[in-house]
C-alpha cells in the first residue's frame, strides 16, 4: 500500500509540474524541485537533478505545441536550447562542487528574480 501511495505522490508531483511548464512555457523546474523534497523526500541535489532530467522531455513538448501554433519560432528556439543545454551541462558538473546551502541560495535568489522580473 505505501509503494501505491508514493507513486500517487510522484505522479502527482509530475502532473503539476507538467501543468505549471505548459501554462507558463517554463517554470516546470521551480515547482519540482519543493515537491521533489517535499513529496518524494529526496534530498535537495537529488530534486535539482532529478527536476532537471524530468523538464527536459516537458520543455521539449511544451516547445513543439507551442511551435506548431505559432507561438514561438524555431530560429529562437534552436539557439536557446543548444545554449541551455550547454549550460545544463556546466552546471551539473559543478553540481558536487557546491556545498547544498549554496545550492539553495542560487536556487532561491534564481526564483526571487524571476518572481521580481514578472511584476515588472
Amino acid at each position: 500500500m505505501k509503494i501505491k501511495r508514493n507513486i500517487v505522490k510522484r505522479l502527482t508531483a509530475g502532473i503539476l509540474t507538467g501543468a505549471v511548464n505548459g501554462l507558463f512555457g517554463g517554470g516546470g523546474g521551480m515547482v519540482a524541485v519543493p515537491l521533489l523534497n517535499g513529496i518524494a523526500g529526496y534530498t535537495d541535489k537529488q530534486a535539482h537533478a532529478t527536476a532537471i532530467f524530468v523538464i527536459a522531455p516537458v520543455c521539449a513538448a511544451s516547445a513543439l505545441v507551442y511551435i506548431i501554433n505559432g507561438y514561438a519560432a524555431a530560429d529562437v528556439i534552436i539557439p536557446a536550447a543548444v545554449g541551455s543545454v550547454a549550460g545544463g551541462l556546466v552546471g551539473a558538473y559543478f553540481l558536487n562542487s557546491f556545498p547544498k546551502a549554496v545550492i539553495n541560495y542560487i536556487f532561491i535568489a534564481v526564483m526571487f528574480a524571476a518572481g521580481v522580473r514578472m511584476l515588472f
